[in-house]
């Protein structure tokens, strides 16, 4: 089992059905899944560039990820339907509690300059979104062996029902918020 995973059943869920005020232990919101994103606005020159980013997601990932493709043609972005446009990967179980516990000890600290993640990135629905401007701040991507810094999009899923509920979750999980 996950670290962060018995630290959530053993310590986190009881601390948060108090400081939450909830009545059942189901009430108390819990991780849901994170979803990774990689635009890879490159690929429409050459394609190659899809599967470079797909390599990289899986090794941050640990799993295969999926090549999103164009859905309809666009002639000002030079953009063809079917045409790679980015990848993405949903971790859900194990797999998630692993990459969280490497983002918030591993991967945000090697942030330049990092003062903490934005604390009013919420959607309104308990879900926490983020931007990495470089993969290379995961320690799975080596320098040398990288043809290009790309950024990537992280979404959080909670079951929380607000904002509030969501932030106190992550606070949890050690989510260094600067806010």
């Amino acid at each position: 089992m996950a670290r962060l995973k018995q630290e959530y059943v053993a310590t986190i869920r009881p601390a948060l059905l108090k400081e939450l005020s909830l009545e059942n232990i189901h009430e108390v919101p819990k991780l849901d899944k994170i979803v990774l994103n990689m635009g890879v606005g490159e690929a429409v020159a050459d394609t190659r560039k899809a599967q470079n980013a797909a390599g990289d997601m899986e090794k941050i990932a640990g799993q295969k990820p999926v090549i999103t493709r164009a859905k309809t043609s666009i002639a000002q972005f030079k953009v063809r339907g079917n045409m790679p446009l980015g990848v993405k990967v949903t971790l859900r179980g194990e797999r998630m509690y692993e990459f969280l516990d490497r983002l918030i000890t591993i991967a945000l600290p090697r942030v330049r300059d990092f003062r903490g993640v934005s604390g009013t990135s919420f959607d309104g629905r308990g879900n926490y979104a983020m931007g990495i401007k470089e993969q290379l701040i995961f320690p799975e991507i080596e320098y040398d062996k990288i043809d290009e810094i790309r950024g990537m999009d992280i979404v959080i899923c909670t079951t929380a029902k607000t904002d509030s509920q969501a932030k106190a979750l992550l606070k949890a999980f050690n989510m260094p918020f600067n806010s």
